[in-house]
């Protein structure tokens, strides 16, 4: 509820201060924005419920969308390219469980050592060397909307009337919708609550640990897979140096969200109104003019004070 509330004060804030930051178009801006921090923060959201940290997810995303182009660039038709894209950042997430669990390495290395691997993959794929002309179609993922009006104006020039639901929200929506579903319907769900709350207590009673956290592992993978095809198309160019400290987004959104870092606590609309925050923060710190510097400046206090009240609760 207080993260709920802090959204508010944003939005009355920022309001207050510009008139057109109530704007229709700013609003489908800031869901637009949000988008790829809020598909990170859901697959970030499960690691962290089962006790772990995904710090690959960011370079993971750079090597699922580097892959998408190149499948695009080889022939291979966009949606199929895009479901190997997705595939690949799953394989990276299976990895990361399996080193985790098998190897019986900490998460916070496992994933460090991923997120060099994967950024490094990246750079290999490509030459260092952004991949373009990779044609209209692939950007219509990114740059396409739902119920979108034009008409011709008078000048011979379309004219947007409704600038429409951009596809990334409504993608955002519905795996929001299908990682709560899972969460809070699905067995799987309840073993990844029963992991981060009491490992040893929930292998006592039956639950697979390993297997749970290496499903955690993958979807958080295969979802960060999803924003690269996301963010490539809004570019409609696959870059191999996109996504650095996106993970930092991604965890921030989860614990803003009331996420713990201690496992066993978070929910999926929780994390949305997190990734909403810092999108909301970054939108109208932009609107007011301040520099790209204050404003990690400021999501960083918001971040250590997230965790305070965190540890507060932990504490009662």
């Amino acid at each position: 509820m207080s993260a709920f509330l802090t959204l508010i004060l944003l939005v009355a804030a920022f309001s207050f201060g510009n008139a057109a930051f109530l704007s229709v178009n700013n609003g489908l801006t800031i869901l637009l924005q949000t988008s790829v921090i809020g598909l990170l923060g859901i697959g970030m959201t499960m690691v962290i419920i089962t006790g772990g940290i995904d710090l690959s997810v960011g370079s993971v995303l750079a090597l699922s969308g580097t892959v998408t182009g190149l499948a695009v660039k080889a022939g291979l038709p966009v949606l199929p390219a895009m479901a190997v894209g997705v595939l690949v950042g799953a394989a990276c997430g299976l990895f990361n469980g399996f080193v985790i669990t098998k190897m019986r390495i900490t998460p916070f290395v496992a994933t460090l050592g991923m997120m060099l691997i994967a950024r490094g993959l990246a750079l290999q794929l490509t030459g260092a060397a952004p991949i373009s002309q990779l044609g209209d179609a692939f950007g219509v993922l990114g740059n396409g909307a739902l119920f979108r009006v034009v008409e011709m104006g008078a000048n011979g020039f379309p004219k947007v009337i409704f600038p429409g639901i951009p596809y990334p929200v409504i993608l955002l929506a519905v795996v929001a919708l299908a990682a709560a579903y899972l969460l809070r319907r699905r067995q799987t769900g309840r073993h990844i609550y029963a992991t981060g709350s009491n490992e040893e207590a929930a292998r006592l009673s039956g639950v697979r640990v390993h297997r749970t956290k290496i499903i955690a592992y993958t979807l958080s993978g295969a979802l960060a897979g999803v924003a690269g095809n996301v963010l490539m198309s809004r570019l409609i160019t696959a870059q191999p140096s996109e996504g650095v400290m996106y993970e930092l987004d991604a965890i921030a959104a989860a614990v803003i969200g009331g996420a713990s870092l201690m496992g066993g606590v978070g929910n999926v609309s929780g994390t949305m109104i997190g990734a909403f925050i810092i999108g909301v923060l970054r939108n109208g710190l932009n609107m007011a003019g301040t520099s790209a510097f204050i404003q990690q400046i400021v999501i960083g206090f918001v971040v250590i004070g997230a965790v305070y009240v965190d540890q507060i609760r932990n504490r009662r």
